[in-house]
């Protein structure tokens, strides 16, 4: 789609910085970390796990964002939502989306209630990654943080499912959902995670069939919307709410139902280094086919082909150039 608005792609969500550091299962045991999982961590706890990683490595992290920076690499124009505080965290993640391209349209918030959100992540010699994140202040992102104005200037939204847990990150989808329709845009989410559709699944279907254009997801994510017998089942139902459903099937390639038509799209299945990141990079590439008027098959592809280099490598963003990627696939000129 041609457009002279300021952003082609416009994320919302969580707003956290990835810090990584190499540690052996002693020192796991050692910290109490339990190894390969990723848990909630409280400040207190957070602070004493920072404090103890050496060699740490600092990179602008959260779902929806590391998606708007795919897209943002692929060379749309991207703007980026989130709260950060105005501490040494906070500048270091509004500073790393700007350098990437994407806008990060809200300062960081002086003298805010919480500490910048961050991952820390314990990298075991075996690969095996123990994440320990505290959600701090991205968490608390509401209405008050979505500019009508961004809304308006943006052609796509993305939402991030996880901020759905708190009342005001509901009311901050809503608005931005609203603004960006009202002019002209199209607005969708990720589900992100089954365990909030359980929390708040009438809300959320209420959110996809009264507001949404799009919603994409894995095959748990949208199983969790209705718990029919059988996937297909959903995908129907969840098509009925929504004129355009994405459903990523791991190794067994991905389902799109656009205005009741159907297009499954292969993959090619390879063992992953590291799959942080493919569900985020599937989005980013799908998303710029969406921007850029591709057809859903086309789309589809863009978002495996995304998926496919992030798996091949540590962390959740693309370090090959992707266009050149889809290049050598036929998906561009």
């Amino acid at each position: 789609m041609t457009s002279t608005k300021k952003y082609q792609v416009v994320g919302i969500g969580n707003a956290i910085v990835d810090v990584l550091t190499r540690s052996d299962d002693t020192f796991l045991d050692h910290m109490g970390i339990e190894k390969g999982i990723m848990q909630l961590v409280e400040r207190e706890r957070a602070e004493q796990l920072y404090g103890a990683m050496e060699g740490r490595v600092q990179a602008p992290g959260g779902s929806v964002a590391n998606t708007i920076a795919g897209i943002g690499a692929l060379g749309l124009r991207t703007g980026f939502v989130g709260r950060v505080r105005d501490d040494a965290l906070g500048r270091f993640y509004a500073e790393a989306m700007e350098k990437d391209g994407t806008d990060f349209v809200n300062p960081p918030v002086e003298g805010g209630e919480l500490p910048s959100s961050r991952c820390m992540i314990f990298v075991s010699p075996d690969g095996e990654r123990s994440m320990n994140t505290y959600l701090g202040i991205s968490a608390e992102l509401g209405p008050e943080d979505v500019s009508d104005e961004v809304g308006a200037q943006a052609e796509i939204v993305f939402l991030e499912g996880y901020l759905f847990d708190k009342p005001k990150g509901k009311e901050a989808f809503t608005r931005m959902a609203r603004t960006c329709r009202a002019a002209g845009g199209m607005a969708g989410i990720a589900i992100s995670d089954p365990f909030c559709v359980e929390r708040h699944r009438d809300d959320f279907l209420k959110l996809i069939a009264n507001e949404m254009d799009y919603v994409i997801g894995n095959e748990a994510e949208i199983r969790s919307l209705y718990q029919d017998d059988s996937l297909e089942a959903d995908l129907a139902r969840v098509a009925e709410l929504c004129p355009l459903v994405v459903c990523t099937r791991s190794g067994d390639g991905v389902t799109i139902i656009h205005n009741g038509e159907r297009t499954d799209v292969p993959v090619t299945k390879v063992v992953p280094v590291d799959a942080t990141g493919a569900g985020d990079q599937f989005a980013a590439g799908f998303l710029y086919g969406l921007a850029t008027g591709a057809d859903m098959a086309t789309a589809g592809r863009m978002g495996t082909v995304a998926a496919s280099e992030v798996i091949g490598h540590m962390g959740p963003r693309p370090e090959a150039d992707i266009r050149a990627l889809f290049r050598r696939e036929g998906l561009i000129d």
